[in-house]
């Protein structure tokens, strides 16, 4: 990448730590700090997103090297219970062992390369289905069919491991058993969620959807609201996109978007009521769902109203202590190479990664991690439901509101890839602050793939 020097830094409208400064509560400290990347637009080869050989080069020098979210801790709930985390063609088993305990191996039988798993489930046992070869669930050798014909094979000949590491209620795996521990990777993301850790909440929903773009070019557009203007036009009268904050920190970065506040780029200034209704999507048609009292303001009355849906899962005291700005902006974080994990109590965490060994497709991933009373027992993770290719994203209706606007989101996917393909240019060009996460990214890849 190359960097080009500038000095616009930001949006002319109101900076986020001015609407922290009017808030109905004091902003948490996470809030406050700010640690943008030094500016300059950056230029990308576009073979990036069109070329096999590079995705075989990201498979040897990232995705066999970087440690990457595979499940939540709660999908393997039981001792046996077992799923497959696949990634460019290399599959993964998790499977807990032990009621304390979860590990990873390689989803292949030894003896002729068949996987040993190809769905989630729960078993006393792996056992592969072409010949009969049984390893114990902590990977060690059980059973060998007619043993007297297999001289060579004794008990070293265990499933081989898979680095695995927590946090934050996910398993984490890395395929390099030489690498650096999760904690480094992470470094101080901890201290992002102390005020909402995530090990705290059950997955409510997962959808997944297989699209006809690059991983990355999925990616890159929830990385950002810049696009919103075009995307989502009916979104502005409240969302300050151009107003958001944009942070980088060593292995993750995040965006920070307010909504309940209108967009810069309108050229006429929405009433509360109406900056209430768009940050709800309401169509025109709807009734209105929420009044905002006259003299009271959108991010008052949604942070009240949202305060108060939180009151029967963390208590009074601790609802009453959520800023207006918790409770209706958006935090978007994303940790490299994949995962995007929601601040605050929206619940939302992205996944994307490539669809086999396709180049030209990925998998699109969105779960939903919702806080519970945990006077009473966790629920039950909510299993996967894949889309079809041809599926609209409001047949997941565990989605809600959102499915609507990942249509719109989506729309634009393939489109973007077809043109990429074409050749009619050389470079993706990125902008110097609002595209700060994309930028960043594309950093750490390159970091990547030089080692």
């Amino acid at each position: 990448m190359t960097a080009v020097e500038t000095t616009q830094t930001r949006s002319n409208g109101i900076s986020y730590q001015e609407l922290l400064d009017v808030d109905s509560r004091p902003a948490p400290d996470v809030l406050r700090w700010v640690s943008p990347m030094p500016p300059g637009p950056d230029f990308v080869p576009v073979e990036r997103y069109t070329s096999a050989e590079f995705h075989r080069l990201e498979v040897e020098k990232l995705w066999k090297r970087v440690w990457q979210m595979a499940c939540r801790e709660e999908d393997v709930p039981e001792v046996g219970d077992h799923l497959t985390y696949d990634i460019a063609g290399i599959s993964v088993l998790i499977v807990r062992t032990a009621p304390d305990t979860i590990q990873a191996f390689r989803n292949i039988c030894l003896h002729r390369g068949r996987l040993l798993k190809e769905k989630s489930g729960r078993d006393d046992e792996l056992r592969c289905a072409f010949h009969g070869f049984a390893w114990n669930l902590d990977g060690s050798l059980k059973h060998v069919p007619c043993k007297w014909d297999f001289p060579q094979v004794d008990e070293t000949w265990r499933l081989p491991d898979v680095r695995t590491g927590f946090w934050g209620g996910f398993v984490f795996i890395n395929l390099d058993l030489d690498c650096a521990p999760l904690e480094e990777h992470l470094g101080d993301l901890t201290a992002h969620f102390e005020r909402w850790p995530l090990e705290r909440r059950y997955k409510q929903a997962h959808v997944a959807k297989i699209l006809d773009c690059n991983w990355k070019v999925a990616q890159e557009a929830f990385m950002e609201a810049y696009h919103v203007v075009a995307t989502h036009p009916q979104l502005l009268p409240g969302i300050g996109d151009a107003n958001s904050q944009y942070d980088v920190f060593g292995n993750f970065c995040r965006a920070i978007t307010p909504n309940a506040t209108p967009s810069p780029h309108l050229q006429w200034s929405p009433t509360e009521q109406e900056m209430l209704d768009a940050m709800f999507d309401r169509n025109l048609d709807d009734p209105v769902m929420v009044e905002v009292p006259s003299g009271d303001t959108a991010r008052r009355v949604a942070g009240d109203l949202r305060r108060r849906a939180m009151v029967d899962v963390l208590g009074p005291e601790a609802a009453d202590r959520l800023t207006d700005a918790e409770l209706c902006d958006s935090f978007y974080y994303t940790v490299f190479p994949n995962m995007h994990p929601w601040g605050a109590y929206n619940r939302i965490v992205y996944r994307f990664r490539p669809n086999g060994n396709r180049h030209d497709q990925c998998i699109m991933e969105c779960m939903f991690l919702s806080p519970y009373d945990e006077s009473q027992p966790k629920p039950p993770a909510a299993p996967i439901h894949w889309l079809g290719m041809d599926d609209d994203w409001t047949d997941a209706w565990e989605l809600g509101l959102l499915a609507r606007v990942f249509n719109q989101d989506v729309f634009n996917l393939p489109k973007v890839q077809d043109g990429l393909e074409s050749g009619a240019i050389d470079t993706v060009t990125f902008a110097n602050y609002q595209e700060t996460k994309p930028r960043h990214f594309h950093q750490l890849l390159e970091e990547w793939l030089a080692r």
